[in-house]
């Protein structure tokens, strides 16, 4: 095991944006600005907006949901990189996205431009959501159940595990007509609760798969740079170092589950005792807990974050 004190920086998926997310951001740092106003740019419309006053429901949209969290966690870097030292904030070892997340890593480790992520991302919550008009579908988080107990639920109900984030939180993905037998084989298998995700289609399934045929064309337009941290990957849970690799996985993350348990995992048996949360919300600190007790972990999501950053509280 190599030596304790690493930090990892960890990038949230769908499922964290608000309304209001990175207003404060684009009022108090010129770096988080231009994050933004290159995002407006790059897609032809107002995102900022759409980020600062909603309404909720055009912002929950998959294919406005997706491009505005990588602008808000970017943003939300770039602040951090332009007030910040080094001591303040030390540079990581590793670099993790939830899902979408990856998408936010990409930029983070030099691998692609903002205005291609954003692009990408943009297309990604597109492409999602029409294979999700096809083939409808949806997501519940099952909480209280094991892994083989879940994966025998979905042996026998056609739904897949489409994510593993920590123990006693699991999610079940698949077509619409197959969720509710999956719930009500999981209640009766032990699981104490179970809770429908806000999404538009069964994803990480194979009924992505027209949004990975359709991703494969975009991603082939793009030349990618070899990461200069290593990206764990959300479906292997092991260190991407080469851009063959990420693009792979990017697509391959769309049909498949993501392990982000075995993520973290990962990144704490190799030294990382730091986890830093940057972008809206907290649900990867709470889930990185839920690992692992022992690791710390900090939320950098808004202004006064990083400010608190550069003049921590006595």
């Amino acid at each position: 095991m190599a030596e304790p004190g690493k930090v990892a920086y960890v990038f949230p998926g769908q499922g964290s944006q608000w309304v209001g997310m990175g207003r404060d951001l684009y009022g108090n740092f010129t770096s988080a600005r231009a994050v933004f106003d290159e995002a407006d740019q790059a897609l032809g419309f107002p995102l900022s907006k759409l980020c600062f006053d909603g309404p909720e429901d055009e912002l929950r949209q998959t294919i406005n949901a997706q491009p505005a969290l990588v602008t808000v966690s970017f943003a939300c870097l770039q602040a951090i990189k332009e007030v910040s030292s080094s001591n303040e904030l030390p540079p990581p070892a590793f670099v993790a996205g939830h899902s979408l997340g990856e998408y936010t890593a990409l930029i983070a480790t030099g691998m692609l431009g903002f205005a291609d992520t954003v692009y990408l991302a943009r297309e990604r919550g597109r492409l999602m959501h029409e294979a999700g008009s096809s083939h409808p579908g949806g997501m519940v988080a099952i909480i209280g159940l094991d892994e083989a107990s879940l994966m025998e639920v979905c042996s026998q109900t056609d739904t897949r595990i489409a994510n593993i984030n920590c123990p006693g939180q699991l999610v079940i993905s698949g077509a619409e007509e197959n969720l509710t037998p999956a719930t009500d084989l999981a209640k009766s298998r032990g699981a104490y609760r179970t809770i429908p995700l806000q999404v538009s289609g069964a994803f990480h399934t194979p009924l992505m798969q027209s949004a990975v045929d359709g991703m494969s064309e975009n991603i082939a337009t793009l030349a990618f740079n070899a990461p200069i941290i290593p990206i764990i990957a959300n479906t292997t849970a092991q260190p991407v170092t080469t851009a063959q690799l990420i693009k792979e996985e990017l697509l391959t993350q769309l049909c498949h589950c993501i392990q982000w348990q075995r993520s973290v995992e990962y990144m704490v048996n190799n030294g990382v005792s730091t986890f830093i949360e940057i972008g809206p919300g907290r649900v990867l600190s709470g889930l990185i807990k839920r690992i692992n007790k022992d690791v710390k972990t900090l939320n950098i999501g808004d202004a006064q974050a990083i400010k608190n950053l550069i003049n921590p509280s006595p």
